[in-house]
C-alpha cells in the first residue's frame, strides 16, 4: 500500500506537469499563429483560449498519461526506489499497478467530460470564434429526409433552438402530395413547434376537371419529434464532435430511418474505446525498462519510448480520421487496434506477473 501511494503520487505529479506544459505550448503556438485573425474583444479572446485549452486537453491528455509513466519510471530508477521495492519483495506487477489504476481512473473521468458540450465541441467553437467572432454559428440551407418526408430549413439557430424558412415536402409513390411552408419553428417539448403555416396540397388528379391546388392555413403544428437542434446541426453538417448524449440519440433516430450512422459510431468509439490505448501502452512500455540505471541509457530509452508512443498515437489518430471519413469501418479503425494493444499488454502482464527483476 505504501509503494502504491508513493508511486501514484509521483505519477500524478509528473502527469500534471507534462499535461500543463503541452497544453500551454499548443495553445500558445496556436495563439501566435492566429492572433491577427482574432476579435479585439477581450471576452471573445478569453473564451477562444479556454476552448482551445479544452481541445488541447482532449488531444494531449492520453499522451500525457504515457509520458508521465515514462518520467515516473525514470525517476524511480535514478533514485534507486525501484531497486528498493524489488528488494522488499514487490514484483514488477506490484510496481505497475499504480500506473494502470491511476491512468484508468483518469481515462474514465476524461470520457465523462465528453458529456459536456463545451468540451466535446471545443475545437468547433474556437474555430467559429476565430472565423466569425461567435462560438456557435447558424447552419444554412439544411435539407434532409425524416420519416418519409423531406425537410428544408433555410437557417438553423442551434443556440436559440430556432429554425427559419421551413419547408416540409410530403411525397407518396414518388409524387409530391403537399408542401408545408412556415416562416419559423422553435424546439419545444422534444419536437419542433410551428405557430402558423400554409399547407399547399396538390390534387391526385391533374386533369382539367380537378379543383386544382389548394392552400390552407394551419396553426400550432408539431414536426420532427426527437430531432434536437444539436443533433440536426451535427449530423447534417457532417460534424463528428458529438457529446455522448447527442451521439446516442442520433444513432437511435437515424437507425429507425435506415440512414448510415458509421461516422457517429466512429465518434462514440473514439470517446469510449480509443482512450484505453493508454493503460495498454503503459503496460507494454513498462516491462521494457530495466530496474537499474546501470543497465539503462536513460536518454536513449526516453527518446525511444517517446518516439514509440507518438508513432502509435499517430497511427491511431490516422485510423480514427479514416473512420470518420468512412474510408474504413469504425470497427477496423478504432476497435481493432485497441484490442490488439490489449492482448499484447495482457501477454506482457502474465509473462512478468511474478518477476521481481
Amino acid at each position: 500500500m505504501l509503494a502504491f501511494r508513493y508511486i501514484a503520487i509521483h505519477y500524478i505529479k509528473y502527469f500534471l506537469i507534462i499535461l500543463v506544459a503541452l497544453v500551454l505550448f499548443m495553445v500558445g503556438f496556436d495563439y501566435m499563429g492566429n492572433v491577427s485573425k482574432l476579435s479585439k474583444s477581450a471576452n471573445l479572446l478569453v473564451i477562444y483560449l479556454v476552448y482551445k485549452s479544452f481541445f488541447a486537453i482532449d488531444m494531449l491528455l492520453p499522451l500525457s498519461l504515457v509520458f508521465g509513466m515514462i518520467s515516473t519510471k525514470i525517476f524511480l530508477i535514478r533514485s534507486n526506489a525501484l531497486v528498493s521495492f524489488f528488494s522488499l519483495g514487490y514484483s514488477r506487477v506490484d510496481v505497475l499497478k499504480p500506473f494502470v489504476v491511476v491512468s484508468t481512473i483518469i481515462i474514465i473521468l476524461f470520457i465523462s467530460l465528453h458529456s459536456w458540450s463545451s468540451f466535446a465541441r471545443a475545437d468547433e467553437f474556437s474555430n467559429n470564434i476565430r472565423k466569425n467572432a461567435q462560438y456557435l454559428n447558424p447552419t444554412h440551407d439544411l435539407f434532409f429526409a425524416y420519416k418519409g418526408k423531406y425537410v428544408y430549413f433555410s437557417e438553423l439557430l442551434p443556440l436559440q433552438e430556432k429554425a427559419l424558412g421551413i419547408r416540409v415536402f410530403s411525397v407518396n409513390e414518388n409524387s409530391l402530395q403537399e408542401v408545408l411552408v412556415a416562416k419559423s419553428a422553435v424546439y419545444r417539448d422534444d419536437s419542433w413547434f410551428i405557430k402558423k403555416a400554409d399547407l399547399i396540397k396538390k390534387p391526385n388528379d391533374l386533369s382539367f376537371a380537378s379543383q386544382g391546388i389548394s392552400v390552407a392555413q394551419e396553426k400550432n403544428l408539431r414536426i420532427l419529434e426527437g430531432f434536437r437542434p444539436k443533433i440536426l446541426d451535427q449530423v447534417y453538417e457532417g460534424k463528428v464532435n458529438f457529446t455522448i448524449k447527442d451521439a446516442i440519440d442520433a444513432i437511435i433516430l437515424l437507425d429507425e430511418q435506415n440512414i448510415n450512422t458509421e461516422n457517429i459510431k466512429s465518434a462514440l468509439y473514439k470517446i469510449f474505446i480509443y482512450p484505453f490505448f493508454v493503460p495498454c501502452l503503459i503496460v507494454i512500455i513498462f516491462f521494457f525498462v530495466p530496474m537499474s540505471v546501470r543497465f539503462l541509457n536513460v536518454s536513449l530509452f526516453s527518446f525511444g519510448a517517446i518516439l514509440a508512443t507518438l508513432l502509435i498515437w499517430g497511427v491511431l489518430f490516422t485510423l480514427i480520421e479514416l473512420s470518420n471519413n468512412k474510408t474504413i469501418s469504425s470497427e477496423a479503425g478504432v476497435i481493432t487496434p485497441i484490442v490488439i494493444l490489449f492482448f499484447i499488454a495482457l501477454r506482457q502482464w502474465y509473462k512478468y506477473r511474478y518477476a521481481t527483476s
